[in-house]
C-alpha cells in the first residue's frame, strides 16, 4: 500500500495511492488528524486498529499536491552517515577523517529537525552564500517506524517497519565540518525533501532495492541497499539500544557515492539546479534549489 499526504481542494487530505501511482482515494479522518499527515495511521497501526475507511471517489494524483508523507515528524531524523563503502571512501579524507578508521565498527548516526521537511516537489531554500557556500545533495531510502520499542532484536526488525520513503538529506558541507558534528549542516529550513508517500512493509523489501540521483539531469548516485555496510535490521538494532523508538519515527540510511563534495573537483548546488531522486519500488521526488 501507498500513503500519501497532499492537498486537494485547498485542505490536507491523507489517501492510499493506487498501484499504478495515478490516483489517490482519502481516508476519512478529521481535518486535525490530517494536519499530522500519515502519522495519525501509523500510530493507529502499531496499536493493531484497522485503517480508517475510504472515501468512494478517487482523485488524480496530477490534480493534487503531495507533501511530505509526515510533514512534521514528532522528532528529529534519525540518519545514518558512512553507509555505503564507495561513499566512506570518496569523503574518507574530509568528512570522515576524523572518524573511526574501520567503518564496520559501528554506524555513524546523527539528526536533522523536524522543521527542516519539505514536500517532493517544495522548492529548497539555499541559505545565501555568507553562511554556506558548499549545499550538497545526499539521496537516501528513509525507513518509517511502525511498532515502537526499545532494544529492539535484528531478528525481530520486520516487526518494527511500517514503510519506506524518500529523503534528500541536503547538508551544508562546510558548517557540518567546522562544528565537528553535524547536525546543523544539515538541519536548515527546507533541508529534507520527502516523498512521494510512504510504501508499506509488505509491498517493499528495502533491504533490496536501488536508490539513484540526479542533477540537472546529469546521473550522480547509483547504489543498490545490498551494498550498505550496517543493514537496515542493524541499523534498528543499533538505533534502539537504550533509546526508544515510536511510530512515525524515521530513519535515513545513507547515500551511495556521487555527492557533490566526492567530485574532483567538487560541485556543489548552486540556485537553479534541480534533484532528482528515485527509488526502486517507491517513486520518485523532484526539487528545485532557490
Amino acid at each position: 500500500m501507498r500513503i500519501a499526504t497532499y492537498t486537494h481542494g485547498g485542505k490536507r487530505q491523507v489517501g492510499m495511492v493506487s498501484a499504478d501511482g495515478q490516483q489517490v482515494t482519502a481516508f476519512k479522518i478529521s481535518p486535525d488528524a490530517a494536519q499530522r499527515g500519515a502519522l495519525p495511521l501509523i500510530e493507529a497501526f502499531a496499536k493493531g486498529d484497522a485503517l480508517p475507511a475510504l472515501e468512494t471517489t478517487p482523485v488524480a494524483v496530477s490534480a493534487v499536491k503531495l507533501e511530505a508523507p509526515i510533514p512534521l515528524p514528532r522528532r528529529n531524523i534519525w540518519c545514518v552517515g558512512r553507509n555505503y563503502h564507495a561513499h566512506a571512501k570518496e569523503l574518507a579524507t574530509s568528512v570522515f577523517k576524523d572518524n573511526a578508521g574501520n567503518v564496520m565498527e559501528w554506524p555513524i548516526v546523527f539528526t536533522k529537525v523536524p522543521e527542516c521537511v519539505v514536500g517532493p516537489t517544495d522548492d529548497v531554500v539555499l541559505p545565501g552564500a555568507q553562511i554556506s557556500g558548499q549545499i550538497d545533495y545526499e539521496a537516501e531510502l528513509a525507513v518509517v517506524i511502525g511498532k515502537g520499542g526499545k532494544n529492539i532484536a535484528k531478528a525481530n526488525w520486520r516487526e518494527h517497519v511500517f514503510g519506506y520513503t524518500i529523503v534528500n538529506d541536503v547538508t551544508a558541507r562546510d558548517v557540518q565540518m567546522r562544528h565537528q558534528q553535524w547536525d546543523m549542516g544539515k538541519s536548515f529550513d527546507t533541508f529534507c525533501p520527502m516523498g512521494p508517500w510512504i510504501v508499506t512493509g509488505d509491498e517493499l523489501d528495502g533491504t533490496r532495492t536501488r536508490v539513484r540521483c540526479w542533477v540537472n539531469g546529469e546521473q550522480r548516485q547509483d547504489g543498490a541497499t545490498e551494498n550498505m555496510i550496517f543493514d537496515i535490521p542493524t541499523l534498528i538494532e543499533t538505533i534502539s539500544r537504550g533509546i526508544t523508538l515510536y511510530p512515525g519515527d524515521v530513519i535515513a540510511t545513507g547515500t551511495p557515492a556521487g555527492v557533490g563534495m566526492g567530485l574532483k573537483p567538487p560541485r556543489y548546488i548552486k540556485s537553479g539546479d534541480v534533484i532528482r531522486i528515485e527509488i526502486d519500488g517507491i517513486g520518485r521526488i523532484e526539487n528545485k534549489f532557490v
